[in-house]
């Protein structure tokens, strides 16, 4: 017999043995894991197999290495459904428009109940089957199918009624259908269908009764405010979507609407309704916007209905008050909005209709643009005809030659009234020196405009002008920061000032008396202002520009010939200069120095014309820089005395019409030269062309000049030969200023005696020699540009080593 263990031993080693068995199981399944990996792993290193080699099949008994498919088992079901959808409503619509008339009524009524009840009866049974795909598909087959119906109905039953009106009522209809359909079987596309298809009855009907605009206004934001409901009270995301999408076009077709209608009124009655409208539409873009979980949305929906109230006053208020009167009416709507900063609206509401009243301030600005801008830049017209008579007004003064903007009666108001707002707001906002800026701005446009609208006589209007520049620059200068720079508002200020004189100057050419008065002025207050450290930069500058049109005045109201109105206008460099010295280095000097040289070459330019007076001229400019160059900051100033001095003697000889200027610069050259040689004696730092560079351009350049229309030989060989000898003692003691201008000077003068021969020989060659020429050196030049540019490097490197 056999021996068998207790029943407690044996379950014990039956355990045992199972716990064995687990172990083992797990190891091979590492293992298979393992090696299913590493297969994985050298299908995806092996190179792609070139032409002609036909690619290794995957490792039996694994997976491993089989091509991944490109589509998905949903999509290519989605795909394949759809196409038979789209293929089996073609083919119904197909039948139902052409195969309808070989049936008679009861076949084709037969064939269409049995086509629609069918296709939309099957989908019950799919779904019940879990086949969700496949039911939608067969049940937007359905709904297409609806549509034929209703067609066919409407051939067959009613072929007598309104297109539109059946059609309306077909569209409610079915959009009723389509939604229980859809909310029974909870199928995805009936539901968006209906609610898209919902936004058409009303309209039709109202379309087919030939309802008015305001009617069909009404009905499209009636429509706008279901799809509203829809789209607050939906969950699924394409209802949304969709009633979002037709209530955004039909409420924005409301509006323009409702818009065009309130401002295309002829009177208060009609304008009143469509405000009306405009007002339902506010507030349904606020009920909307109330419900919104997105804040942004929230805003932009009180955005649109801020919109919409102004617009509607705005309507009404176009028709009711005068023209002038219509945007400060949309003005004062657009600040009551600001109200609703202090009632219990949900903080995006609130502030979407705070952007409302903000956006509708600046159009009312952008009102008033082209009168600012006329009364800004019209002056430039008056500069053209000076002293052409006293206006009859400040407006005409301002405008003369221009189009006058109509309805800007009210402009002033409209500026004032914004800069105000700005200021108020400005006391509560992070942002307050930028809003004082463009309160500032908005302040000034307004007085600016003010006596241009009241028609002011043209001296009081001169007079408010001149008050605001002052104003402007008693607060830039009095107000300023103790570190002496200009804080945003008053540098405002200052260039407000500055823009307000030079329209003054202007307007103030139309008369004599005018134009001095105003001038005088303009320089007393700017340089009043300059006075202070802040906005001594800008004032003082515009101070000495101001006065050199002062000077140009006075000389033509005396009656001076422009030459001598130059040495008036010189005055304005002397005073700069003397101004600069006294300012010690500061942020002024340069300033005052530029327009005092800017006065200096408006001098030159008004004494070019009389050589005598031009040589009088360039040498009172030449001691007014010697002077500038006392201070040891504007040592170089030296060399543009230097050079004024020279011009004006050249100009002098050449005024004199002297034949022989040589008798009149050797006897400077000599001493000159004397003086350099024994300064670099004794300093032997000093410049060649400080010691020797003016004696020797005394000379050379007024003999090279004469020699140029010399016919004889006499004095282009005398002066060649000094060229020469210049050159080889530049060459002799390596100074830079001899190897510069002797070369020069030898170079023209060697030009001029072959310029003759170099004609003749022009005139022999061919047409197409000198082109042909010019083309070759050019090719020349460019195959060895890199090489010219390091000679003349060299060049410059050698001539700058020299003394």
């Amino acid at each position: 017999m056999t021996n068998l263990p207790p029943p407690a031993e044996e379950l014990r080693f039956l355990d045992a043995e199972l716990r064995q068995l687990d172990l083992r199981r797990a190891a091979l399944l590492r293992r298979r894991a393992w090696l299913v990996h590493t297969l994985q792993a050298a299908a995806a290193r092996q190179p792609a197999p070139g032409p002609g080699t036909a690619p290794a099949g995957p490792p039996a008994g694994t997976g491993a290495g089989a091509r991944r498919p490109e589509a998905t088992a949903p999509g290519v079901q989605n795909v394949l459904l759809v196409l038979g959808g789209v293929l089996l409503t073609i083919a119904a619509i197909a039948f139902t428009l052409v195969s309808w008339g070989h049936l008679g009524i009861a076949g084709r009524a037969l064939v269409l109940g049995a086509l629609t009840v069918g296709a939309l009866g099957v989908p019950v049974a799919l779904l019940r089957r879990g086949l969700r795909s496949t039911a939608e598909a067969v049940a937007a087959l359905g709904t297409a199918l609806t549509v034929l119906d209703a067609y066919a109905l409407h051939e067959v039953t009613f072929p007598g009624t309104d297109g539109v009106g059946y059609t309306a009522t077909a569209s409610a209809v079915l959009a009723a259908l389509w939604a229980v359909y859809g909310v029974r079987l909870r199928l995805r596309h009936p539901l968006p269908l209906a609610v898209a298809t919902a936004h058409l009855p009303l309209l039709l009907w109202a379309i087919a009764v030939g309802a008015g605009p305001y009617t069909l206004t009404a009905v499209a934001l009636a429509t706008a405010a279901g799809g509203t409901a829809v789209a607050l009270r939906a969950a699924p995301l394409p209802v949304r979507i969709v009633a979002v999408t037709g209530a955004l076009g039909t409420g924005a077709a409301g509006v323009l609407s409702a818009g065009w209608l309130c401002w295309s009124a002829s009177g208060p009655g009609p304008a009143a309704r469509a405000a009306a409208l405009l007002l339902v539409a506010a507030a349904l873009a606020l009920v909307a916007g109330r419900f919104v979980p997105r804040p942004e949305i929230s805003m932009g929906a009180a955005f649109a209905a801020g919109l919409c109230v102004v617009a509607g006053a705005g309507g009404v208020l176009r028709v009711t008050v005068p023209g002038d009167w219509t945007v400060p009416g949309c003005l004062g709507c657009a600040i009551a909005l600001l109200a609703a900063e202090l009632t219990p609206l949900h903080r995006p509401l609130r502030q979407g209709l705070v952007r409302a009243s903000v956006a509708v301030q600046g159009f009312a600005v952008l009102w008033t643009l082209p009168l600012v801008a006329g009364c800004v830049l019209g002056p430039a017209v008056r500069g053209a005809r000076p002293w052409s008579g006293t206006p009859q007004d400040f407006r005409d003064a301002v405008f003369a030659g221009l189009p006058r903007p109509p309805y800007a009666g009210t402009a002033p108001l409209v500026l004032a009234v914004v800069a105000a707002v700005l200021v108020v707001a400005g006391r509560r906002t992070a942002r307050r020196p930028a809003v004082t800026v463009v309160a500032m701005v908005l302040g000034w446009a307004a007085v600016l405009v003010l006596p241009v609208v009241l028609r002011l006589p043209y001296a009081a209007g001169l007079v408010a002008h001149a008050v605001v520049v002052a104003a402007a620059l008693f607060f830039a200068a009095w107000s300023g920061r103790a570190d002496k720079r200009l804080s945003p508002p008053s540098l405002t200020a200052l260039l407000l000032a500055l823009v307000t004189s030079v329209g003054l100057a202007l307007v103030s050419l139309a008369s004599e008396p005018a134009t001095i008065a105003v001038l005088v002025t303009l320089t007393v207050l700017f340089a009043a202002a300059g006075l202070r450290p802040g906005p001594a930069p800008f004032t003082a500058p515009a101070a000495l520009c101001h006065a050199t049109a002062l000077a140009c005045a006075i000389g033509a109201s005396a009656g001076w010939p422009p030459h001598h109105t130059a040495l008036l206008v010189l005055a304005v460099p002397a005073v700069a200069a003397l101004i600069a010295s006294r300012t010690g280095g500061a942020r002024v000097t340069v300033p005052v120095e530029a327009a005092g040289a800017a006065a200096g070459l408006l001098a030159l330019a008004l004494a070019a014309p009389e050589p005598p007076m031009l040589a009088l001229v360039l040498s009172l400019c030449g001691a007014v820089a010697a002077a500038t160059a006392l201070r040891p900051e504007r040592r170089a100033a030296g060399w543009a005395a230097a050079a004024l001095f020279l011009l004006a003697t050249w100009v002098r000889l050449a005024a004199w019409d002297v034949a022989a200027p040589e008798a009149y610069t050797l006897p400077v050259t000599g001493p000159v030269l004397v003086v350099g040689l024994l300064r670099r004696r004794r300093d032997a730092a000093v410049s060649s062309w400080t010691a020797y560079g003016s004696g020797l351009a005394v000379t050379l350049v007024p003999s090279l000049l004469a020699a140029w229309d010399d016919r004889h030989w006499l004095r282009p060989l005398a002066l060649g030969v000094a060229a020469l000898v210049v050159t080889l003692a530049g060459a002799r003691h390596r100074l830079q200023a001899p190897l510069v201008l002797g070369p020069a000077v030898l170079a023209l003068v060697a030009l001029h005696e072959l310029a003759p021969y170099l004609t003749q020989v022009v005139g022999a060659l061919p047409r197409w020699a000198p082109p042909a020429l010019a083309g070759l050196v050019l090719l020349v030049l460019g195959a060895t540009y890199e090489q010219r540019l390091r000679d003349a490097r060299r060049l410059r490197e050698a001539l700058g080593r020299l003394g």
